[in-house]
Formats: C-alpha cells, sequence, structure tokens
C-alpha cells in the first residue's frame, strides 16, 4: 500500500484527485450503513465495543466490514486473533482481511513487527485512511464499522469527511465524570460536522463478578445515561466490565461470540440490536 502517490508525466494533481474521489464513492455506494464509533476520552473500551458490535451484526446475518483507523494505536488485529495477517492486492485493489463473513482492515496488518511506531503527520494519515475506503475491496456490505482513535482530531474529521452520508456515530464513554467531560466534546465534535449521533454506550458500567455475578460499580453508573439525556441524544445501552471481556481481548476472541452467556456479551448484543432498530 503507497501512501502519497506523485501524479504520473503528463497528469494533473485535479484529475487524480478527482479519480481518487470517485473510487471512494463507488467503493461506499456498495455499503448500505456506515457507523462510526468514536469517544473523547482514551481507555473507555471503544474498540472492545466496536468490535463486539461488528461480530454481533455479522452473528445477525449482515454482511460486515470493519475498518480500524486508529494509526497511532490499532487494536483491531489484536482482538480479532488477526495479528500476522498480510495483505495482498488483486486487481488494482487491497484485499481486506476476512473472519468468517466479515472484512477487516488496519494498518495493523501493514506492520513488519507489532512494536513498530507509525511516525506520521496529518497528511499522511488523511491519505492512508482515503485509500482504506477507497481502494480496499470492500464489496457489498450491509454495515461497515469505523473504529476512530479517541478525540476529535485527523483520524475521525477525515472520516466524517468523506463518509458524509454515514448513518451516524456510536459514542463510548465509561460512567465517571472524568470521562464525560471529555466524551461530551464528540458529541459537540459530530454536531460541529453534521453527523447524527446514533447514540451514547456506557462501558464499564460496573464490574460483573465471574463468581456470583453480583455486579459492583467500580466507576460508578449511569453517568453516560445522564450525558446522552442532558444533551438530548439516545442512549444505546450499558455493558460491565467482566473478566471475560478482558480474556476476549487478549485472546482474539470476542466475548459476544464466544462467550456468548457472559453479561458483558449480552450487553453489547443488546446494543447492537438497539442500533439496528435506530436505523431501521
Amino acid at each position: 500500500m503507497a501512501v502519497g502517490k506523485s501524479c504520473g508525466a503528463g497528469g494533473s494533481w485535479d484529475a487524480q484527485v478527482s479519480e481518487e474521489e470517485k473510487a471512494l464513492r463507488d467503493r461506499m455506494a456498495k455499503v448500505s450503513h456506515k457507523v462510526l464509533v468514536l469517544s473523547g476520552k482514551g481507555g473507555v473500551g471503544k474498540s472492545t465495543v466496536a468490535v463486539n458490535l461488528a461480530v454481533a451484526l455479522s452473528m445477525a446475518g449482515k454482511s460486515v466490514g470493519l475498518l480500524d483507523v486508529d494509526i497511532h494505536g490499532p487494536s483491531v488485529p489484536k482482538m480479532l486473533g488477526l495479528e500476522g495477517s498480510r495483505l495482498v492486492s488483486e486487481d488494482e485493489s487491497i484485499v481486506p482481511i476476512e473472519l468468517g463473513d466479515m472484512r477487516v482492515m488496519s494498518i495493523g496488518f501493514l506492520l513488519q513487527d507489532p512494536d513498530q511506531a507509525v511516525i506520521w503527520r496529518g497528511p499522511k494519515k488523511i491519505g492512508a485512511i482515503r485509500q482504506f475506503l477507497g481502494e480496499v475491496a470492500w464489496g457489498k456490505l450491509d454495515y461497515l464499522i469505523v473504529d476512530c482513535p479517541p478525540g476529535t482530531g485527523d483520524e475521525p474529521l477525515t472520516v466524517a469527511q468523506y463518509l458524509k452520508d454515514a448513518d451516524g456515530a456510536v459514542i463510548v464513554t465509561t460512567p465517571q465524570e472524568v470521562a464525560v467531560v471529555d466524551v461530551r466534546k464528540c458529541v459537540t465534535f459530530c454536531r460541529d460536522v453534521g453527523m447524527k449521533v446514533l447514540g451514547v454506550v456506557e462501558n464499564m458500567s460496573g464490574f460483573a463478578c465471574p463468581k456470583c455475578g453480583e455486579v459492583v460499580n467500580v466507576f460508578k453508573s449511569g453517568g453516560g445515561e445522564e450525558m446522552a439525556l442532558q444533551m438530548g441524544i439516545p442512549f444505546l445501552g450499558r455493558a460491565p466490565l467482566s473478566a471475560a471481556v478482558v480474556e476476549s481481548g487478549d485472546t482474539g476472541r470476542p466475548c459476544v461470540h464466544h462467550r456468548k452467556d457472559d453479561p458483558a456479551a449480552k450487553a453489547f448484543q443488546a446494543i447492537a440490536d438497539e442500533m439496528m432498530k435506530k436505523m431501521g
């Protein structure tokens, strides 16, 4: 995958950009629903939510693509057990990694060493995201879930600008006020760029004891739901922190599929169902 291609002899930069944008529009026209997973705060389990939502949709019989645009900290390959997978090209397109019926793309598939740091400025990141959307052979999809890094910088802004017809954003927070304060900025970001907020997910809403099942509110509970109410946006549901979630992230076996009876897995499935209802 070459980022920042130069224009050939006799060509024009405007013509190249126009051609790339047309290719991107043509690719994305085959995707019925596009959803960004955002958070204004790091460490709230946003990628965990994105991965489990994508897997839950796939389990519901939907054709799903999962795009990881966290350039500096891609975690989707690890969380799906796809570390070491390598991309190939076919018919001038990048072929995404397939996991069952799900198609996955991440900068992590391009790194020779998992410890390699991606030291890129904005323009190079923007070029990579454009290629992820316009040059990957996504095919026909019911849903494309885009896992964005925390904050409101280059990556989420670039995706929002390229996917102007996106259904909206799922915003992830944890219940405590120190997280909610930053996540509120993410709601403002969506409003500023004209993107609908599909709803808020309150993640790590209590800890589910693996022995007795009792939920202890380590990070309090209700902060995400209260924020949604105050800002006039839907609340999609809450998911507890559980040992199964931690284990599934480390072993690449999403809990919504491999630990279906776990309280967090049931919560992610319910959130996916609620999200589908919001989009009809």
